[in-house]
């Protein structure tokens, strides 16, 4: 979920980048939205686009190459709710068949809070975070779900949750970041859960949560499908590894759309 300056790359360019995979002319149109859980960043390897950190180990991406699917790799790190209105939900059409989104956790500064509790305490950060994820980003997701929706009503909409970032292990990827602050920061994360699925049931849209997937996967175990922290660049701390795009969340949409 970390923001970037560069997140608006034009779709237009998107398509070019996509061609080579965009299947035959009755593949199924895969449209992929929302923030850098599901354009891919965290798998350290962005050949699709550096300025979005798409990648080819990202979900969408897996999910729609073994389909044959004709893919819109939309998806772009740092994206908010605002950013999918902006520069994403144009990708989405009438003849839509598959919409994937993660979404809302850069409106309430999830990723970035999760980097900044390795150097300071973050339990105001912490509040702030739960204020917003009562009071603010549930009329945001709502703006998104009904335009999707409006926009691709035969579509199967399948809305992704986040992750619990921690187990009660710590490691050097948990380093400044201490008990009560990753018990505080997993119960963030099951708010977060809980709201965006509430909204998405609210439209009728498949809520696919990631917690249960990741379990006994979190940073600091032995089969880890999520960066904890890198010192030497951050962007890809706190994100699905690529263990985490194929064996976390691209079942999750496997699971829907066969």
């Amino acid at each position: 979920m970390h923001r970037t300056l560069k997140r608006l790359l034009p779709l237009a360019v998107v398509a070019l980048v996509l061609g080579a995979f965009a299947g035959s002319a009755s593949a199924v149109k895969y449209v992929a939205l929302g923030d850098s859980y599901s354009s891919g960043t965290g798998t350290n390897s962005y050949t699709l686009s550096s300025s979005c950190l798409r990648s080819v180990y990202a979900y969408p991406y897996l999910v729609a190459t073994a389909r044959g699917d004709a893919l819109t790799f939309a998806a772009c790190s740092g994206a908010t709710t605002t950013d999918v209105m902006n520069n994403q939900i144009s990708s989405v059409t009438s003849d839509t068949g598959i919409v994937t989104i993660t979404i809302g956790g850069n409106d309430v500064g999830f990723s970035n809070l999760i980097v900044s509790c390795t150097t300071l305490g973050c339990g105001s950060a912490i509040d702030s975070a739960t204020s917003q994820i009562q009071n603010t980003l549930p009329g945001k997701l709502n703006t998104v779900y009904s335009a999707i929706k409006s926009r691709a009503p035969s579509a199967k909409i399948i809305v992704l949750g986040y992750p619990r970032m921690f187990s009660s292990s710590s490691c050097w990827g948990t380093t400044g970041i201490d008990s009560s602050e990753r018990t505080r920061l997993n119960a963030l994360a099951d708010l977060l859960d809980q709201t965006i699925a509430g909204r998405a049931a609210a439209y009728g849209l498949t809520y696919k949560s990631a917690i249960g997937a990741f379990t006994g996967h979190a940073v600091c175990s032995s089969s880890a499908w999520l960066n904890g922290l890198n010192i030497f660049n951050t962007t890809e701390s706190y994100h699905p590894n690529r263990s985490g795009h194929s064996s976390g969340y691209a079942p999750l949409v496997r699971a829907v759309t066969g």
